[in-house]
């Protein structure tokens, strides 16, 4: 698995300030945006996104390649539906290379292995049998979850801090909370104001589990200037 990030809006934080200055001020976004440092963005993005006013953060994009990951974690993820996503297609390209993703539950057991590795096979044979009588878009019917798959999202900062809610919590299927972690861990390289307090709802508050919670709850890692 390997996730990148492959563009973002680089004044991200200037530019969500200048939007949540606009909405309580009368001068033209356009001049306000060249009065707004970005120690002073930081302080704007901070009060007006803990006020629950998050739709300024909306302005900003990120883009990100997914490569290597499952079909099981695709599945999950086009259910977050404030996004785009390009997927490689199994329509167009031929997935003749056995190209799978192994839980590490699986890794762990040798019997689970040895049944799961062998499944694979049979998917991949049956696959490329297939493949020599009918079209490989109805051939990939016969391939699993596991199967190999890239991906391209774009998000903008609202919508991932919501992804980043639900995927980054302990409760999570271990694969998609892997690439949610990985995400905000390059987002908070580019945008570390507006992404100062994502992830599980457990690094803000409660949480909102109940009797289901991990029981394991985190805490955000204040920087010394914030104490």
């Amino acid at each position: 698995m390997k996730v990148l990030l492959l563009s973002y809006t680089k004044d991200a934080e200037v530019l969500c300030a200048t939007a949540a200055k606009t909405c309580y001020s009368q001068g033209a976004p356009s001049e306000i945006r060249e009065k707004v440092t970005e120690e002073r963005a930081g302080k704007l993005i901070e009060d007006v996104v803990g006020m629950g006013h998050h739709s300024v953060i909306e302005h900003a994009y990120y883009t990100f390649s997914l490569e290597g990951v499952s079909r099981a974690l695709t599945h999950q993820l086009v259910r977050h539906r404030i996004a785009s996503y390009s997927q490689q297609s199994q329509r167009y390209v031929n997935m003749l290379k056995a190209e799978y993703v192994v839980p590490k539950s699986v890794e762990a057991d040798p019997e689970a292995k040895r049944v799961f590795e062998q499944a694979m096979e049979q998917a991949w044979e049956s696959y490329q049998r297939l493949a020599e009588r009918i079209p490989v878009e109805d051939a990939r019917y016969v391939l699993p979850n596991a199967c190999e798959s890239n991906i391209v999202v774009t998000m903008n900062a609202r919508e991932l801090m919501h992804f980043f809610s639900l995927r980054c919590c302990e409760r999570a299927q271990w694969e998609i909370r892997a690439v949610a972690e990985e995400m905000l861990r390059l987002v908070r390289q580019v945008s570390p104001q507006i992404f100062k307090d994502a992830g599980p709802p457990c690094v803000r508050g409660p949480c909102p589990e109940g009797k289901l919670s991990c029981g394991k709850p985190r805490r955000r890692v204040r920087k010394p200037s914030e104490d």
